[in-house]
């Protein structure tokens, strides 16, 4: 049993970042990876990025490549997502979310929203 929760999220202008954190708990030992996702109104969720908790390998969208960076802390057991130079369709929910070796996603967080006005 693993525990996620998100924290960070909110209103910023076009242009602008933030940081999201997602706050493991419970059975941590047994995560391999973390990710974020985000599901915007009307469409899927989408993969957003993610990082390997024992080496910090990471992999990114597309959309997030060159603006958005994740990365670990394994002591505090805490992902974080830094956004730079957010867009409007970048707004949101953002969620994050813990695999076991060779599993999928299984374990997930509430969401935070993350709105960007233009």
């Amino acid at each position: 049993q693993v525990q996620l929760v998100e924290s960070g999220g909110g209103l910023v202008q076009a242009g602008g970042s933030l940081r999201l954190s997602c706050a493991a708990s419970g059975r941590t030992f047994s995560i391999y990876g973390l990710g974020w996702f985000r599901q915007a109104p009307g469409k899927e969720r989408a993969f957003v990025a993610a990082i390997t908790w024992s080496d910090g390998s990471t992999y990114y969208a597309d959309s997030a490549k060159g603006r958005f960076t994740i990365s670990r802390d394994n002591a505090k057991n805490t992902v974080y997502l830094q956004m730079n130079s957010l867009k409007a369709e970048d707004t949101a929910v953002y969620y994050c979310a813990a695999h076991r070796t060779g599993r999928s996603y299984e374990y997930w967080g509430q969401g935070t929203q993350v709105t960007v006005s233009s």
